[in-house]
């Protein structure tokens, strides 16, 4: 067996080990967990969106734990102010200098609960986060370390309450993922797990032991930065993304951030799937998570209700495949 070789099928294993914890205790979400999986195998940041109570919050705590890494969590409201996320410079007077204290944005996973419940210009205090991986009070620049990932949590813009998130910070996530209600066999399932004493209040009763080390996740994403992509995929690529340009049911199409995007995240599904080489399969599949939060809609289709996913759907039926 090649060194290459070798090297994917450890990465597979190591995949394989994350998806099982997490499925054990988010049922029946098999698509998105593997979803989020792929995206932080893309070093991206991540928004959830959900009707409230579909285990949003839960599954990042419960791949804090099994990662290993320090979970930090935000309740955006409407009077939260930036310096609440990042942090403020405090005045002491016995030294006679200025100490910055941190704000909870100082993490591993950070979990912007509800992010579209405050005002734009709080959610605009993630921008520099999310794009340097730091943010900069009163002057002075502060790292957030390079495991530094968000994981941003959306209720339907139509609740009460809401507020659209700015175009800038929607292209900044790698991927949009939906949270469907699950099936009635699952949640006749999730009761069965709160019978047997799982409780999504007690941290105990889920939290895992981790399964990955800090040093796998690093081997994880050098593995998914080797995954070759062919001359006629990074075609296929482009060409699926500019054709978003040039739909007239489409009045902003996907920006060059998008093409990176589905990039690597088609290499992600490569990885998981114990492959050094994206297929088309796998651009098709991460498609829709890296397009649906970054074009919008002509007005008359909007008024319709067509969904997005509809217009995406049509995109990759008529954008030719590389054989």
């Amino acid at each position: 067996m090649s060194e290459e070789e070798t090297i994917q099928n450890d990465s597979k294993q190591i995949v394989e080990s994350l998806r099982s914890v997490i499925n054990q205790r988010i049922i029946g979400q098999h698509e998105v967990v593997d979803q989020i999986i792929a995206a932080l195998l893309a070093r991206g940041h991540i928004l959830l969106e959900g009707v409230p109570g579909t285990a949003k919050t839960l599954l990042v705590r419960i791949l804090s734990g099994a990662l290993g890494l320090k979970f930090g969590r935000v309740q955006f409201t409407p009077d939260l102010m930036p310096s609440d996320i990042t942090g403020v410079s405090i005045y002491r007077e016995t030294s006679k200098e200025f100490e910055f204290r941190s704000g909870p944005i100082f993490t591993d996973l950070l979990l912007a609960d509800e992010i579209n419940r405050a005002p734009a210009k709080t959610q605009s205090a993630l921008l520099e986060a999310m794009q340097e991986k730091q943010v900069t009070v009163d002057g002075t620049t502060h790292s957030l370390g390079n495991k530094f990932t968000v994981f941003a949590t959306q209720n339907p813009i139509e609740f009460e309450g809401t507020y659209p998130l700015p175009e800038a910070q929607l292209d900044r996530f790698l991927v949009n993922i939906k949270i469907d209600y699950p099936s009635k066999e699952s949640e006749v399932a999730i009761l069965d797990e709160y019978s047997e004493g799982f409780d999504a209040e007690v941290e105990s009763t889920f939290m895992p032991s981790p399964v990955v080390s800090p040093e796998q996740l690093d081997s994880l994403w050098h593995a998914a930065s080797k995954i070759k992509v062919a001359s006629e995929i990074r075609e296929y690529i482009a060409d699926i993304v500019r054709a978003t340009r040039d739909d007239s049911e489409i009045r902003v199409g996907a920006s060059p951030r998008a093409t990176i995007a589905l990039f690597k995240i088609a290499r992600a599904y490569a990885l998981m799937d114990g492959r050094d080489y994206v297929i088309p399969d796998d651009v098709k599949e991460a498609a829709p998570l890296v397009l649906r939060h970054r074009i919008s809609l002509a007005p008359e289709l909007q008024i319709d209700g067509r969904p997005i996913e509809d217009v995406i759907t049509s995109i990759l039926s008529r954008t030719v495949a590389p054989q």
